[in-house]
């Protein structure tokens, strides 16, 4: 089988490395084993592994699987990108600012 090749930055695979051992962390803290979390996401222990190493290649679904596995942990997802500063600044150059107010209607 062919090796994927994946273009990731270098801090993006820090960021998948810290993840991946903040949930090893999370799982010992709970006194989970490999076998239990895995069997909880439905999901082999090697990619329970690959999680807890950062690996670039386990897609996102099985990430959120295993934060579902400990204790529903999946829910910090949804501040992925909550406060978007950055996006809010691009749009706000791009709004269109009226000159004048509008007509009244009479």
């Amino acid at each position: 089988m062919k090796k994927v090749s994946y273009n990731i930055l270098p801090a993006t695979e820090e960021i998948l490395k810290t993840m991946g051992e903040q949930i090893k962390l999370a799982r010992l803290r709970r006194n989970l084993t490999v076998e239990l979390v895995a069997e909880r996401a439905g999901i082999s222990r090697a990619s329970l592994w690959n999680v807890e190493k950062g690996s670039p290649s386990v897609a996102m679904g099985i990430y959120a699987a295993v934060l579902h596995a400990l204790n529903n942990m999946d829910k910090d997802l949804l501040l992925v990108a909550k406060d978007d500063v950055m996006g809010r600044r691009m749009q706000d150059l791009n709004l269109q600012i009226r000159k004048r107010a509008p007509r009244k209607e009479d």
